[in-house]
């Protein structure tokens, strides 16, 4: 069975890359230095004409995942942008003040996006008890979970996510995410039995123009979606399978 690799992007340029470096599926953000927010409409049209699907995140502020009537209107709003550009679903979630899911605002975000995919992001290495959360996430209809196994990255989280996937027994796919490289994705895939598995292949730039660094309008260094380690990621991936 064919192993998935779902990169995410927060620009056109990382969007090429991705695709050309051989990606199955992208995760469609803006600032990705934050974690992934929602992307703009314009670079949701463009990642339409792109040749594998495309979900879109939403998420419409930084900081913990818990929103308030204004963010969901602005979430349902994003919804319908993801609809209109034409891409294939969406990556929601949302925790409750106590970290556990906030299920009837995911359960709307899911039916305002009746006919699009969806992934239950990274709220879910939130909750306090992964088992129940996995349950929510089944009974809600996501087609998979984003999860690190609630540790800083996924390989420190291999125990549970080897339990989650167990537990999971097909019912919904538990997608290993967060510090995935071409050096490690092979132990993760064989230590969870994963079929998909989800990485920015990016590499550390230099910002070239110190005036845009000095007032504030770019960091002196950030990460991109890197071609070569797409593709280094896509061999790694296919030599474990």
């Amino acid at each position: 069975m064919t192993i998935l690799l779902e990169v995410c992007v927060d620009s056109a340029e990382g969007l090429a890359a991705a695709v050309e470096g051989g990606a199955g599926r992208i995760e469609l953000c803006s600032a990705l230095e934050l974690g992934g927010l929602t992307p703009l409409p314009s670079l949701m049209r463009i990642a339409a004409r792109a040749p594998i699907p495309v979900y879109a995140m939403i998420r419409p502020h930084a900081g913990p995942f818990i929103f308030g009537r204004t963010d969901e209107e602005a979430m349902l709003l994003d919804i319908d942008a993801v609809r209109a550009a034409g891409l294939a679903g969406v990556v929601i979630g949302a925790n409750r003040p106590d970290g556990t899911l906030d299920t009837p605002l995911i359960h709307r975000l899911k039916a305002h996006a009746s006919g699009l995919g969806s992934t239950l992001h990274r709220a879910f290495d939130l909750v306090p008890d992964a088992d129940q959360a996995l349950e929510q996430a089944i009974e809600l209809g996501c087609e998979r979970i984003l999860t690190s196994g609630r540790a800083l990255n996924a390989a420190d989280g291999l125990e549970t996510l080897k339990r989650l996937s167990a537990k999971a027994a097909g019912r919904i796919s538990i997608m290993p995410g967060s510090g995935i490289r071409p050096a490690n994705v092979g132990a993760i895939l064989q230590a969870t039995g994963a079929r998909e598995v989800h990485g920015s292949c990016s590499s550390p730039v230099e910002n070239a123009d110190p005036r845009a660094v000095a007032f504030g309008f770019e960091t002196k260094s950030s990460n991109r979606t890197d071609v070569a380690v797409v593709r280094e990621m896509c061999r790694a991936i296919t030599a474990a399978g």
